[in-house]
């Protein structure tokens, strides 16, 4: 969405994987606060997780993606009544997702994150949301640091870091824990989803 070109460069002969860090280098001018980075290993549950969901049948994810975008206009009309509150925008669920793709993918049944990527359809906006559905409902873990940050010393073209907004991490946590509490799951899983969602709090903030 911010319309700036990056360039990804391969090294054909060195990349065992086209789904877990292929790249050899990332040519661009401009580092993100936050990037869905499918590609890193960090994010190989949430990739597994994906295919698991879209191996399953598709009125389960309708009701997934429908739960996480009526959290999501509950907490936009919270925040609506205080400017200074941004909701956090790499959570927001896609709005259109390609329908007639994921059937396409449930009745191939792809065994793996290649095999997934590969189906027709199957573009951005809907793997985005397979990958927040992992993560905000399945606990999945996604790697949010934007790989181009790597290629600098100290952060931005500038060389000034990014720092991370302690009030932002705050309203995605909160966003999680409300997802969590109206998500009708075993009570084994959501208490095991919760756990593991103090476990991040006590990591981002020791």
């Amino acid at each position: 969405n911010s319309k700036y070109a990056r360039r990804y460069h391969w090294i054909g002969e060195k990349v065992s994987s086209f789904v877990e860090e292929p790249h050899s280098g990332i040519a661009g001018d401009r580092v993100e606060e936050t990037v869905l980075n499918l590609t890193s290993s960090r994010s190989r549950e949430a990739r597994k997780t994906s295919v698991d969901l879209i191996c399953e049948n598709p009125g389960k994810l309708v009701r997934l993606i429908n739960l996480s975008l009526n959290k999501q206009e509950t907490l936009t009309r919270w925040i609506e009544a205080d400017h200074e509150l941004q909701l956090p925008p790499h959570l927001e669920m896609p709005r259109k997702i390609n329908w007639k793709a994921v059937n396409k993918a449930y009745n191939i049944k792809p065994s793996d994150y290649e095999e997934l990527i590969q189906i027709e359809g199957l573009g951005p906006s809907t793997l985005r949301a397979l990958a927040l559905i992992s993560t905000l409902i399945y606990g999945s873990q996604i790697d949010w640091r934007d790989p181009l940050r790597f290629t600098f010393a100290h952060g931005g073209k500038d060389g000034v870091p990014y720092p991370v907004s302690r009030k932002r991490m705050d309203e995605s946590i909160n966003f999680l824990r409300s997802i969590l509490e109206s998500t009708s799951v075993d009570r084994e899983e959501k208490l095991e989803a919760f756990r593991r969602l103090a476990e991040l709090e006590r990591k981002l903030y020791p």
